[in-house]
Order: structure tokens, then sequence, then C-alpha cells
């Protein structure tokens, strides 16, 4: 008969939960872009859909969709290449497409370049949905793992808050009532919109470099037979 040990409030002074933590929430700003990147395009499409002179439905529909496309592809990639390369390293790849492909929306004279660049976005979007929740699972103690990976989904909120919020602050100075000939010529047509896409490349920036002081899952080291680097992860975690 097998029995086991209940856990009891002292196991937790064995983890070093002052390392933990910080990973944890370095790994969670994949959530908090996840947020942020998906519903920036809400407060920037009255800008930009002038500015790219969008007049019919299927053009602002796939303006405000098409990143869905990268989504998926991301999504069904992120198991795959993470069990072959690592989750360490797609994080990293998801926090440069971030950064990369906000500032190239940013900078889209096109509205073919401009569909383009969310669409990789997207991928971005799909690798850190999935790959951002699972880093923190595995490495995460049992005994705290639910409570470390909702910070990823409270990260997620933050991004839509924060991203909501820039949105109104780089437009609360528009006149009321502003026709569209207007807005077009505006800095808000012609420059506004691009940077709440721009400003996403601060946090992004930000979890790509954080990427770089976190270890790579023990799980997935052990899972290659790197033993030792697991172990040594593991030991520093504690327990």
């Amino acid at each position: 008969m097998i029995t086991t040990t209940p856990a009891t409030a002292e196991d937790h002074t064995n983890y070093n939960l002052g390392y933990v933590w910080p990973i944890s929430v370095v790994a969670a700003m994949g959530g908090l872009l996840f947020g942020w990147d998906w519903v920036v395009i809400g407060g920037a499409k009255p800008f930009f859909q002038r500015y790219f002179q969008l007049t019919t439905e299927s053009q602002i529909g796939w303006a405000n969709s098409c990143a869905l496309i990268g989504c998926l592809v991301g999504a069904m990639l992120a198991g795959a290449l993470s069990d072959r390369f690592g989750r360490k390293r797609l994080l990293v790849v998801a926090a440069l497409l971030f950064a990369v492909t906000s500032l190239g929306n940013a900078l889209a004279n096109s509205f073919t370049i401009f569909v383009a660049w969310r669409i990789f976005g997207g991928v971005a979007i799909g690798l850190a949905s999935n790959l951002s929740p699972m880093y923190i699972a595995e490495i995460a103690p049992a005994q705290i793992r639910g409570k470390l990976v909702s910070i990823n989904q409270l990260t997620i909120v933050i991004g839509i808050l924060l991203a909501q919020y820039i949105n109104w602050f780089l437009v609360r100075n528009l006149p009321e009532g502003a026709t569209d000939e207007f807005i077009r010529n505006s800095w808000f047509g012609q420059q506004g919109w691009r940077w709440m896409f721009g400003l996403t490349a601060a946090p992004a920036l930000l979890f790509f470099i954080g990427m770089f002081l976190v270890p790579e899952s023990p799980r997935w080291l052990a899972k290659y037979g790197k033993t030792d680097r697991a172990m040594d992860v593991l030991t520093r975690i504690g327990g």
C-alpha cells in the first residue's frame, strides 16, 4: 500500500521563494504582452482606419482579425518547438517578436505591411499564451504551483488595462465631433495610433532581457538527459 505525507506549512520554508517568484513574474510578462497586444488595436482602429482609408467592412474586419491567423500558427507550433528547443528559447523568440512587430506596425506605411506585422504579432501571442503558463508550472514547487501559474492570468488582465489606459491617454484631447478628414490629417490620424502600437515594444524589451536571466525549465532539462543542469535549478529553487 502506497501512502503519502500531506504537505505542511513548514514545507514551504524549504523553497527559495525569493528566486521562484521573480522567475514566475518574468515568465508571466508573456501574459501581459498577450493581453496588451491583443486589445491595443481596439483603440487604434478609428485612426489607422482613416489613415489607410479603409472603407469596406471586409477591410476593417480583416485589419482587426488578421492576428488570429498568427495566433493559430503560434499555438500549433509552441508545443513541438518548445519540446525541441526548450521553453526558455521559445519565450525569448516570443519576446523578440512582440518587440519587432509592435515597431513594425508603428512604422507601417501601407495596409498590406500593417496586416503582415499584425499576423507575425499574432504568432507571438500564440507562443506566449501557451509557453508562459507551461514554463511557470514546470518551474514551480507543487505546493504553490497553482498560485504561481495564476500570475499569468493576472498579467493578462493588467496588460489589457494598460493598453486601454495608454490608448485613452494618447487621444484624450481629440476634439468632440471630429470629422474623418480632420482625424486623417491630424496628429491622431498620422502619428497617435503609431504610438499605441510602438509603446508595446517597451514591456516586450523588458520581457526579452528578463528571459535571459531565468533558467531553463528543469523538467525539459531532465527530459533531454541534462540532469546536472536540472538538479542545479531544482537545488536553487529548494526542496
